[in-house]
């Protein structure tokens, strides 16, 4: 599966850049995010809470950064298990480019997953991935936006 779009956020490039490397942040936006820990500049940990279709589950997992292109491009990867409902491992390409003092930030994401959740359909998968990428951004660009606005 594969998704990819483009948000225009309210803020400077180096601010959004600084946002989605603190873990406090995108663990406000991340949808379902009970717990997300820094252990170090490219490694964090996860406990998210997802419910696809009928199933339910919480999954937990690690996530790996390739901060390499920085500020301007990075790379992310990670899988997590979510017990008897399955496992999914993906990952995903972000670029971003500051536009008139806004950021347009830019992704495409691959996601693999298993177990019970492959078992409910391609298409339900494929929008729920797209409804919770959608809540990300959504809050994201909330949290962004200036406080006088």
């Amino acid at each position: 599966m594969e998704l990819n779009d483009e948000i225009i956020i309210d803020a400077p490039m180096a601010r959004v850049y600084e946002a989605l490397n603190d873990p406090e942040i995108l663990r406000q936006c991340i949808p379902g995010c009970e717990e997300l820990i820094k252990h170090s500049d490219t490694e964090l940990e996860a406990k998210v809470v997802l419910k696809v279709g009928p199933v339910k589950a919480r999954f937990s997992g690690n996530v790996e950064l390739d901060t390499s292109g920085a500020p301007d491009a990075f790379s992310l990867s990670g899988q997590g298990n979510g017990g008897a409902a399955g496992h999914a491992k993906g990952g995903a390409d972000v670029t971003l480019e500051e536009a008139d003092g806004k950021t347009v930030l830019k992704y495409t994401a691959k996601a693999e997953i298993g177990g019970k959740l492959a078992q409910l359909g391609s298409r339900l998968i494929q929008s729920t991935a797209k409804k919770l990428a959608a809540k990300f951004f959504k809050k994201f660009a909330e949290v962004m936006a200036p406080a006088d606005a």
